[in-house]
C-alpha cells in the first residue's frame, strides 16, 4: 500500500441519483485494533439528488477539508435538506459543524440515542433533528423514500441503516465493511476481502454478536442488491456469502459455552478502545464476550450477564476525579450478583489522574475477587503497544477462565488417534514478528515447505497466540530454525508464559533482520518470511508465507526436532 500517498476522495455513481464519495487515507488512520492490518481504509459518504437532497454519513475531522471542497465541486451545499447519520461520534463533530456554517438550513436525520450524542457533540441544543425509531420514513421523491432501521450494539447504541426502497441499496454503516483502502469501488473478486472482512467482524462485532443476530433479522426483510457500508469496498458480489458469514460467525460466539461479562463506559472514546482490544484478545481464544455499556443498559441485562459469564471485567474513565454513575451502578450490581470465584479484571483511561480505576480494583479487592491481569491504566489514547498490551490480557484471561474449567473437568487418556497424530514430527522453530511498537514470538513446530518457485513454507499459528496480530496477509517475520543441541534454552524460553505487553526478546541473543525482525543468533538457520494468505483450520491459522531471505548460520550443525505423544499437548 503507497503509504505517502496523499488521502483524496473518490467520487462515483452507484445507482440512480446516488453517488458515493470515498474519503481515502491510504496509510493507518488512528491507533485502534481494527486498523492494525496497517492497509488505510475509506470512510464511505453517500449523496443521493432526488427532489429533496441528502448525505449520509459525512466522514471524520480529518477528512474535512477535502470532502467538503469533493462536495462543492458537485452539489450545491446550499441546497442541502438532509443528514443522515448512522452513529454519531465526536470525530464527525468538525466535519458536521463545518457542514452547518455553509447551509444552516440541514435536518439531521438520526436515532434518539443519536439526536443527544449529537447535540453533545456539536454542543448546541437547537438543533434541527429528524428523530427515526423504526416506524417513520422520510420522502425524498422519486421514489426515493426511505426506511430506517435501528440497529444498536454496545459499542455503537446509536446506530441506524437506512435502506432506499428506489435503488435496493441498504447504507449498513459499521456493519459488513473493511478496512481497505484502494480504486475499487464493489467488490468484484470479492475472496480477495475475505481476511479483511473477517478481521473487521472479529475486532467490532464479535464482542456484540448477540446484537448482530438480531439485526441480522430485521434487514433480512429488505430485498437488498447492496451493502452501502462506512469502510471499504461496496457489498453486491459478495453479498449473499458475506451476510451468511455474519451469520455463521455470529452464531459461533453466540453459542460459546464459556463467557466474559466486558461492562464499561467511554466519555470520548478512549476506553471504548481499550475494551475492544481486550475483547478481541479473549474471542481470539475461543472465549465469548458479552460486551455491555452501562451507559444504555438495563440493570437486569446487566444482572443475567454476570450471572452468565464465567468471569467479568469492568472498564471506566475517571471523571472529575470519580467513576461516571453508570459504572458505579454496574459496580455495585457485580458486587451484589457475581460469587468471589469468578475472575475479574479491571481497566481504564484518564486524562489527569484515574481514581476511578483505583476505586473499582479496591472494591474488587475488598471483595475478595482474583484478578486474570494486571490492572491497566492508560492515560489520554491508547497507542499501539497500549492496545497489544490490552489484547495480551484480554487472551491471559481467557485462557485462565479455560484452565480453570479443565481442572473441574476429569482429564481424558488421549485416544489411539490421538497418540497417531502425534507422532509426525516437524522441525523446532521460533517464528518471530515485529511491526511498529508491536513485537512478539512463538515457539513452532508445525512448519513444512509449501512450494519450490516461488520458495514458500506453511505454518500453523494457534488462533490464541499474541504474535498471530502479526501474521496476517502483508505482514513480515522471520522463522528461526532451532539446532539440535543449544535448542533447550530456547525452547524453554519461548514456551515459559510471559505477561501482557512483556518483551519477548529481553533475555535472548537477537539483531534485527532485513525485515524488522528479530533473528536469534545462536539458531541453525533463518528465513525472512512474507506472508502471502492464510486459511482457517479449525483452532489455528494455517499461514502460507514466501521467503524473501535467509541464511544458514552453521553449516554443521543439525536441526531440532520435537517429538510428541499426543496430539492434544504440545
Amino acid at each position: 500500500m503507497p503509504e505517502n500517498k496523499p488521502r483524496d476522495v473518490q467520487v462515483y455513481p452507484i445507482a440512480t441519483n446516488t453517488r458515493i464519495l470515498r474519503s481515502r487515507s491510504w496509510s493507518r488512520l488512528r491507533f485502534e485494533i481494527e486498523y492494525a492490518l496497517a492497509k488505510g481504509t475509506t470512510a464511505n459518504s453517500y449523496l443521493i439528488e432526488s427532489e429533496k437532497t441528502a448525505i449520509i454519513d459525512p466522514p471524520g475531522e480529518t477528512f474535512t477539508e477535502i470532502y467538503l471542497k469533493a462536495l462543492q465541486q458537485r452539489f450545491h451545499l446550499e441546497e442541502l435538506d438532509y443528514v443522515i447519520l448512522g452513529h454519531v461520534n465526536p470525530n464527525r463533530a468538525a466535519t458536521l459543524k463545518a457542514l452547518l456554517k455553509i447551509a444552516p438550513q440541514i435536518t439531521f436525520v438520526c436515532s434518539n440515542p443519536g439526536a443527544i450524542n449529537l447535540r453533545g457533540a456539536l454542543e448546541n441544543p437547537d438543533l434541527q433533528i429528524l428523530i427515526m425509531r423504526g416506524d417513520e420514513t422520510l420522502d425524498l421523491g422519486n421514489g426515493h423514500n426511505l426506511q430506517f432501521i435501528p440497529t444498536p450494539n454496545p459499542r455503537y447504541a446509536d446506530q441506524l441503516c437506512t435502506y432506499d426502497p428506489q435503488t435496493e441499496i441498504l447504507y449498513t454503516d459499521k456493519l459488513f465493511g473493511a478496512h481497505v483502502c484502494g480504486d475499487q469501488v464493489f467488490d468484484e473478486g470479492w475472496e480477495i476481502y475475505n481476511e479483511d472482512r473477517r478481521y473487521y467482524f472479529d475486532c467490532l462485532m464479535a464482542p456484540h454478536a448477540r446484537q448482530v443476530e438480531t439485526a441480522l433479522d430485521k434487514l433480512a426483510d429488505f430485498p437488498v442488491r447492496m451493502y452501502a457500508n462506512g469502510h471499504g469496498p461496496l457489498v453486491r458480489y459478495g453479498l449473499i456469502d458475506l451476510t451468511k458469514a455474519y451469520r455463521q460467525w455470529s452464531q459461533q460466539q453466540t453459542s460459546a459455552d464459556l463467557t466474559v461479562a466486558l461492562i464499561y463506559a467511554s466519555a470520548y472514546g478512549n476506553t471504548a478502545t481499550l475494551a475492544q482490544a481486550i475483547a478481541r484478545g479473549i474471542t481470539k481464544a475461543g472465549v465469548a464476550v458479552e460486551s455491555i455499556n452501562c451507559e444504555f443498559t438495563e440493570p437486569e441485562e446487566i444482572r443475567a450477564a454476570v450471572e452468565k459469564a464465567g468471569g467479568f471485567i469492568i472498564g471506566s474513565p475517571t471523571l472529575g476525579g470519580h467513576a461516571p454513575t453508570p459504572v458505579q451502578t454496574a459496580l455495585g450490581i457485580v458486587l451484589s450478583t457475581a460469587t468471589n470465584n469468578k475472575l475479574a479484571g479491571v481497566f481504564g483511561s484518564f486524562g489527569w489522574s484515574g481514581e476511578a480505576v483505583d476505586l473499582i480494583e479496591g472494591r474488587l479487592k475488598d471483595a475478595g475477587y482474583r484478578f486474570g491481569f494486571g490492572t491497566i491504566r492508560v492515560k489520554f489514547k491508547p497507542d499501539d503497544a497500549t492496545l497489544q498490551l490490552c489484547e495480551e490480557a484480554g487472551t491471559d484471561f481467557a485462557q485462565a477462565l479455560k484452565k480453570a474449567r479443565k481442572v473441574r473437568s476429569p482429564s481424558q487418556p488421549a485416544t489411539s488417534v490421538e497418540q497417531a497424530v502425534g507422532r509426525i514430527v516437524g522441525s523446532l522453530c521460533v517464528l518471530t514478528a515485529k511491526e511498529g511498537d508491536r513485537s512478539s514470538a512463538m515457539l513452532a513446530s508445525w512448519v513444512s515447505q509449501a512450494s519450490f518457485s516461488p520458495p514458500g513454507l506453511t505454518i500453523a499459528v494457534a488462533k490464541d497466540r499474541a504474535v498471530e496480530t502479526l501474521t496476517h496477509t502483508g505482514n513480515k517475520f522471520v522463522l528461526n530454525i532451532l539446532k539440535e543441541g543449544n535448542h533447550l534454552g530456547l525452547m524453554k524460553h519461548f514456551l515459559k508464559p510471559f505477561g501482557p505487553g512483556q518483551d519477548r526478546f529481553a533475555d535472548v541473543a537477537a539483531e534485527e533482520a532485513e525485515n524488522g525482525s528479530p533473528i536469534l543468533t545462536n539458531a541453525l538457520a533463518y528465513l525472512e518470511c512474507s506472508v502471502q494468505n492464510r486459511m482457517e483450520s479449525g483452532d489455528h491459522w494455517l499461514v502460507y508465507a514466501t521467503v524473501e531471505n535467509g541464511k544458514l548460520l552453521d553449516s554443521d550443525g543439525v536441526t531440532a526436532v520435537h517429538h510428541r505423544k499426543s496430539a492434544t499437548h504440545y
